[in-house]
């Protein structure tokens, strides 16, 4: 006979005692080894290097849910974009490092909920821009690894040399972008222009040395770079749209030969392309805009693009707080997320009707097979507020409380929704841009296996 009752977990208790004693031994037993794992637990995790907490704050940034991080924080590098998967914000760009550029690998990224994607300094979506378009990236760790929609890299990624002469950087854990901007985008930002020294032409094509510089002036900080240019190259002047043999029939270019710009302040388009000659790292000039008035003229055109996007798609934004009621009824407040044109914000007035659905993270409708509207929760804005100052980048500023009388599930404090004011157009989304069941991850995007760990 036995002489020990087994009670689970491992834990053995004398046949001989009552069955009181025999309890009371078993939860003292229980409660010390609760505790004993908890101390091991607590001693594995302070042991564990470079968790989130222990991350410096100065050099890994960690966005939070419900707060827009500081730009500040963000981890800056440039590259080219060869890959897009628009439907689920995300993509490819090769990183330029210290080695040979053509050797860098794709780098996945994907972007922040509240990630601000700006071309020919315009809102755009990343269905926008062109392949092979060099791009200036500010981005942060993932939020949230377990969900991340691209490979969760070490902290330190940034720091590691890719070998094979790529040099360090190319590869960086801030793969989860706030901001991406073409190059007349961060030109404009940072209130910089290109000042085209010289132009050297030969069979079509050749070479411009150029310098990136303050508009206001220069501050002898500014490097020489030679781009190329070709036939293919597009030269914006006022309305007009010339090319290159244009600019050598009225005398400005040469025929054949070099001559000096003088410092011409332009703004240019810029690309990757590969170069003869044993160049390694050497960008392309795919557009050139020889004043504001075509400067601007192409970034109105691009956000009338954008315009019709996003009322296509419904504004997004992230619930900051949620007041219930009864049978349903739900008072939400929500603020908008930024980078828009001002027109779109205009829309949301207080007292107007409006549709809200719950979205998941890459922005895509949940619930949508019958269109985002068939589940969306729909009522009237109670309020429109726009805060005062700077706000950070990520945000409108203008926060609105919306008033249901049947608030969906996803609906909630933190998470991301799309609104939809009711003057805009009710149109069904492509497949590729909604889901059919929200709470399924494989549904929400094909997983990050899709990507290489490079």
């Amino acid at each position: 006979m036995r002489e020990f009752f087994v009670l689970g977990s491992g834990f053995f208790v004398p046949r001989s005692m009552g069955i009181v004693p025999r309890l009371r031994f078993w939860v003292c037993s229980l409660f010390l080894a609760l505790v004993g794992s908890a101390l091991v637990q607590a001693t594995a995790v302070s042991q564990e290097p470079r968790t989130k907490n222990q991350e410096p704050s100065t050099d890994h940034f960690r966005p939070e849910a419900g707060k827009f991080p500081p730009l500040e924080k963000a981890h800056s590098y440039r590259g080219e974009l060869v890959f897009v998967d628009h439907a689920n914000r995300r993509g490819s760009i090769r990183v330029q490092g210290s080695g040979m550029f053509f050797r860098n690998d794709p780098h996945p990224f994907a972007m922040l909920p509240y990630g601000m994607v700006r071309y020919r300094g315009a809102p755009a979506d990343l269905r926008d821009i062109p392949l092979g378009t060099v791009l200036h990236v500010r981005a942060f760790l993932p939020p949230d690894p377990k969900i991340s929609a691209v490979p969760v890299l070490s902290v330190d990624n940034k720091k590691k040399d890719g070998n094979h002469n790529r040099g360090a950087g190319t590869a960086p854990a801030e793969n989860h972008a706030l901001l991406l901007e073409d190059e007349p985008s961060y030109c404009q930002r940072e209130g910089k222009v290109w000042k085209l020294k010289e132009v050297d032409f030969q069979n079509n094509a050749g070479l411009i040395i150029a310098s990136c510089e303050p508009k206001a002036g220069g501050d002898g900080k500014a490097t020489e770079e030679k781009l190329t240019f070709d036939a293919a190259t597009r030269i914006w002047r006022g309305r007009e749209y010339l090319g290159v043999e244009d600019l050598i029939a009225e005398g400005t270019w040469p025929a054949t030969g070099k001559k000096s710009l003088d410092g011409q302040p332009v703004l240019l388009g810029i690309t990757w392309k590969p170069t003869s000659g044993g160049i390694f790292t050497q960008f392309h000039i795919s557009d050139i805009w020889l004043d504001d008035a075509a400067m601007q003229r192409a970034a109105r055109n691009q956000t009338e693009a954008n315009k019709a996007f996003i009322r296509s798609r419904w504004m997004p934004a992230w619930v900051d707080a949620v007041e219930y009621g009864k049978f349903g009824r739900a008072t939400v407040t929500a603020t908008l997320f930024g980078g828009m044109d001002d027109s779109l914000y205009a829309d949301f007035k207080q007292g107007s009707p409006a549709l809200m659905n719950s979205v998941e993270n890459t922005l895509k409708h949940t619930h949508g097979a019958y269109g985002p509207a068939h589940m969306a929760s729909r009522g009237n804005i109670l309020d429109v507020a726009k805060t005062e100052g700077e706000v950070p980048l990520g945000s409108s500023g203008i926060q609105i409380r919306f008033e249901t009388d049947l608030i969906i599930e996803g609906i909630r404090p933190g998470r991301v929704v799309r609104v939809r004011p009711a003057s805009w157009p009710q149109v069904d989304v492509p497949r590729e841009e909604y889901l059919n069941d929200g709470s399924s991850i494989e549904e929400r995007f094909p997983t990050p296996a899709i990507f290489p760990k490079y």
